[in-house]
């Protein structure tokens, strides 16, 4: 696959050194094949196994409907030595390790939660490795996401549904506190264009000091609230408006609705 998150992780990759000859690519679109090596000189295979057989690591960048379409295909060749040597990372959305090794039994695989800030490189990814996977699996899992902004490690696939609520729905909430702090500089005089600027930075700029300064943002908060002043006041409004809990009910739901799409279905 070669879809938006594809390119996003390929073009991080390549900035990192990774040399675009060494790079094979497969897709059922014509036009995206062309697009792909017209703009990162990769090159492109006849078939899914093609690029597997010329891979150490294969990214699953594929929609989730046609993953048991992918897997079948490569099944035909799954005692190939060349197939079994390859660490499979999947960043395909609701697909358990327990889908590859259902197919592919002896082939190493990675599970992995993204996010689409991953497209501007600042993305938040986490991962789980199957049983199968060698220690030093987990480096390289870390060098191919770490292209892309930042990598976590979790030991239990059950987790990504919590990391699926917290990181990879997270953008639409921030999405929705940068319109509606938008709205609120329009409401107190602010032209859109700059209201909606300020706030978006305001929100990047915050996020870049909870992770470069390591401080627990309980603390950076405290720093900008005086005693009796402007932001103490908003501080009060939000919470007269249970912001807090609002959040935390919005990352559990996420996280159960990924919970219930990773059910199996009803034959």
């Amino acid at each position: 696959g070669s879809g938006q998150m594809a390119e996003a992780m390929l073009g991080g990759m390549l900035k990192a050194g990774l040399a675009a000859d060494r790079v094979s690519i497969s897709d059922p679109s014509a036009e995206r094949r062309k697009y792909m090596v017209d703009k990162f000189k990769v090159k492109v295979r006849d078939s899914n196994y093609e690029v597997c057989a010329a891979s150490d690591v294969v990214v699953m960048a594929v929609k989730p409907q046609v993953l048991e379409a992918v897997l079948t295909d490569l099944q035909a060749k799954a005692g190939d030595p060349a197939l079994k040597g390859c660490l499979l990372v999947s960043i395909v959305a609701g697909k358990t390790l327990a889908t590859f090794e259902k197919y592919l039994p002896e082939v190493r695989a990675a599970r992995v939660m993204p996010n689409t800030p991953a497209l501007v490189g600042c993305g938040a990814s986490c991962y789980v490795l199957s049983k199968r996977c060698r220690a030093e699996d987990a480096a390289t899992v870390e060098a191919v996401m770490g292209s892309c902004g930042i990598v976590e490690r979790v030991g239990d696939e059950k987790l990504l549904d919590a990391v699926t609520g917290l990181s990879g729905s997270g953008p639409a909430y921030v999405y929705l506190m940068i319109e509606a702090m938008s709205d609120g500089g329009v409401r107190m005089g602010l032209p859109r264009a700059a209201a909606t600027r300020l706030a978006a930075q305001t929100v990047m700029g915050a996020g870049k000091m909870v992770v470069e300064t390591g401080k627990h943002p309980g603390e950076l908060k405290d720093a900008v609230t005086s005693p009796g002043g402007t932001t103490i006041a908003g501080v009060h409004a939000l919470e007269g408006g249970a912001f807090r809990g609002t959040v935390i009910n919005a990352v559990e739901a996420a996280a159960k609705r990924s919970q219930e799409l990773g059910k199996p279905r009803p034959a």
